[in-house]
């Protein structure tokens, strides 16, 4: 008996150091991920004589909320988040409905050449983006569609092969007697994806959802290329534009940046219990 509590004893200090120093890692790797933003914190609350101070102020004196104010009035700031928001949200909602249509069709359909369509789609992973630029452009071009924001929302509603590719190996996880007995009941195939699969698959789906809501909020290049109305930009152009010729007021470009980012914070906020689970199982699926 001694010799046991001794080796449990034992297992127990080795157990607490490795949780000592997991800690100690995950402590520095968190500084260093959040060191960025104290810092656009601290320059969005300095004055303009404050902001390249030597040597650097951590914490402001006086703290200038009014920078909030006027940072937003320098571009047209709201408006841009409107458009933004809109772009953002129906990208998103294309996205996701399309890609689950997909990865359903491809985990649980059973038709001709479903394998080959499954390889095409993990293939069009390994292209760049680049390839098809100039014969999407001039496309779009001739569908009447520059200068609008069509080009960027709806090729979004057409899928996603990255979350298709993700909801198929969800899938792989989840077993086919749930889609049997729901089909021995009589329910479509539509039904059993909206009504059974759907819940089952949230982590995954909400995992899509921060992945795709994030991509769409930053995406740059696209509204550079189609966009030319200054009331049509994204906030993102509005952003690239803050940057003065001879001079930029970084105190109030870092605290119109703050508000940029809020929104994804948000979302990550309110969905991160759903994204650490599709991640787990996601992770699960691909050793299996």
């Amino acid at each position: 008996m001694v010799v046991h509590a001794e080796g449990r004893m034992k297992r127990r200090r080795k157990l607490g150091l490795l949780d000592a120093v997991r800690f100690v890692i995950l402590a520095v790797g968190a500084v260093a991920m959040l060191f960025p933003l104290l810092w656009m914190v601290t320059i969005a609350l300095k004055g303009n004589n404050d902001v390249f101070k030597i040597p650097p102020e951590w914490f402001p004196r006086e703290l200038h909320w009014s920078n909030f104010v006027t940072g937003t009035k320098e571009i047209n700031f709201w408006q841009t988040f409107g458009n933004s928001m809109f772009i953002a949200v129906m990208c998103t909602i294309g996205q996701i409905v399309s890609s689950v249509l997909v990865g359903y069709g491809l985990a649980r359909l059973h038709f001709p050449g479903r394998k080959l369509w499954f390889s095409l789609f993990v293939g069009s992973l390994m292209l760049p983006g680049f390839v098809g630029m100039i014969p999407l452009f001039n496309l779009y071009t001739e569908l009447g569609w520059y200068d609008t924001w069509l080009p960027i929302i709806v090729p979004a509603f057409f899928g996603n092969a990255t979350f298709s590719f993700l909801y198929v190996q969800y899938l792989k996880t989840i077993s086919v007697s749930f889609d049997e007995a729901a089909k021995i009941d009589g329910a479509s195939d539509l039904y059993i994806l909206t009504k059974v699969l759907v819940p089952m698959t949230m982590p995954v789906i909400m995992t899509m959802v921060i992945f795709s809501f994030q991509g769409a909020w930053n995406q740059y290049l696209e509204p550079l290329i189609y966009i030319i109305d200054p009331s049509k930009w994204t906030l993102a152009l509005a952003m690239a534009s803050y940057k003065g010729t001879y001079a930029t007021a970084w105190n109030l470009f870092m605290a119109a940046d703050l508000i940029y980012i809020l929104p994804m914070l948000l979302i990550f906020f309110f969905g991160q219990k759903y994204f650490m689970q599709g991640l787990g199982s996601l992770n699960s699926a691909s050793l299996k």
